[in-house]
């Protein structure tokens, strides 16, 4: 397998110290250029200004990516027709030399193979809405229950079918814990209004947690939910009308697949006018702080392994 990493990333972890998993599909599908670009830098600088060292994921040229330059940071953002990459696919593209930015599932597993544990998104994918028809279920829900990193995002997509999402969880034994309140977020929103199955108020006890899953021989990761700043959110009775207009968008114009996320939130964007681009930023950025705050944790805990 090809695989390389930026001299920063090789040095932390060669050191022991604190490294954050970035994914890189937020850079070519999830939000336009130039604001990808400033969104990915800013990210990074936040990590690293947490006290932890960032290492966004990607494919290039048939390799796999730990930690990118910002000169490969500039043309990822730039790039045209890039894979999004998931277990499905990854394999495909690194054999055929193909360039593809990581999904969640695709940068847990990319994150594992480097020794990193803690890795930091903007949302989970999940049951999309119909899926009782469409089967259409996110491969990160089944990652999340096989491979042993802790994932840290502003709760499933708003876009999808929260409850169902959270029972499939449930079904796969993936902790779902919010930081610091009772009520599971939903993205752009505090509040999905469902409560939180698990709830954890320190970075120090996320981490605990992570080494005590490991300890008793559990597969899997672990999923925190924590929410967005309020003063950048977006409520769930202003947000809620908005996804419904966009997936009406999108069932009439026949979007189906790995299509349909990247076109509801472009769609979700322009009838927000830009707000609901600015309060993902805050959210992904809040989440990378936190990301380092656990990190910092786990480097100074003992790895404990099931006998």
């Amino acid at each position: 397998m090809q695989m390389t990493m930026s001299p920063e990333v090789r040095d932390a972890l060669d050191q022991n110290r604190a490294v954050v998993a970035l994914e890189s599909t937020i850079i070519t599908h999830g939000m336009p250029y130039p604001q990808n670009l400033e969104t990915a830098r800013q990210v990074e600088d936040d990590v690293r200004q947490a006290g932890a060292t960032p290492a966004t994921i990607a494919v290039l040229n048939g390799t796999l990516h730990i930690g990118l330059t910002d000169d490969e940071l500039a043309t990822l953002a730039q790039a045209k027709d890039v894979a999004k990459l998931s277990r499905a696919d990854m394999a495909v593209c690194m054999a055929m030399g193909g360039t593809g930015a990581t999904t969640v599932a695709a940068t847990m597993i990319a994150a594992r193979q480097a020794g990193i544990e803690v890795f930091a998104t903007g949302g989970i994918g999940g049951v999309h809405r119909g899926a009782e028809t469409t089967m259409d279920i996110s491969a990160d829900l089944q990652e999340l229950a096989q491979t042993p990193v802790t994932v840290v995002c502003a709760g499933a997509k708003a876009i999808l079918d929260i409850p169902r999402t959270l029972e499939v969880l449930e079904t796969l034994g993936v902790p779902v814990i919010t930081f610091g309140q009772p009520a599971l977020p939903a993205f752009w929103s505090r509040d999905s209004g469902l409560p939180s199955p698990l709830q954890i108020d320190t970075a120090g006890q996320i981490a605990a947690a992570h080494r005590t899953r490991a300890a008793l021989g559990l597969s899997g990761g672990q999923l925190i939910a924590n929410p967005i700043p309020e003063s950048d959110e977006i409520p769930k009775d202003e947000i809620d009308p908005i996804i419904e207009q966009a997936l009406s968008d999108a069932e009439a114009q026949g979007i189906t697949a790995k299509e349909v996320t990247p076109f509801l939130l472009d769609r979700i964007f322009r009838l927000t006018t830009g707000r609901s681009l600015s309060s993902n930023i805050a959210l992904v950025r809040n989440n990378a702080r936190l990301a380092a705050e656990i990190a910092q944790e786990l480097v100074q805990l003992p790895v404990k392994t099931a006998k």
